[in-house]
């Protein structure tokens, strides 16, 4: 059984790095196809979801909650056997990668910026809401 926990928390982690991935990579990749004006950042579903995103890692922040994906990976690690480790997410990794240590506070700050600029993105170039500038079909 705790090779199925440990699989599950492997899984969670995978997820986990997809979504701070998206996160992070999706405003550079905006930004880019906005400066060459690409339509496809105009796509209502995915600046929405972008912005729904990083919405919901500052409202954690903000709140004080740590992210339910930590919390879930941890205790699947704990079931598992396994050693887990303490505090967010994102800091774990920061700090595993850089090892580098800041208070909680920093951050919530950079995690508050990060999603201003997801905002701002919205501001120079609004997404289309679904269904607007399609061309009727001709009547026949």
């Amino acid at each position: 059984m705790s090779l199925l926990y440990r699989f599950a928390a492997d899984a969670v982690v995978l997820f986990h790095m997809a979504y701070a991935l998206t996160v992070v990579l999706g405003l550079p990749l905006t930004w880019i196809g906005i400066l060459r004006g690409q339509q496809w950042v105009r796509n209502f579903w995915w600046r929405c979801g972008h912005l729904a995103m990083i919405g919901i890692v500052v409202a954690e922040a903000w709140a004080g909650i740590p992210c339910p994906l930590t919390v879930w990976e941890q205790k699947l690690r704990s079931l598992a056997g396994e050693q887990t480790y303490s505090g967010d997410f994102i800091a774990n990794l920061v700090h595993n990668w850089l090892f580098y240590e800041a208070p909680q506070w920093a951050f919530t700050t950079v995690y508050s910026l990060f999603g201003l600029l997801v905002f701002f993105s919205f501001v120079v170039a609004p997404p289309r809401w679904p269904g607007r500038g399609k061309v009727p079909a001709e009547a026949s």
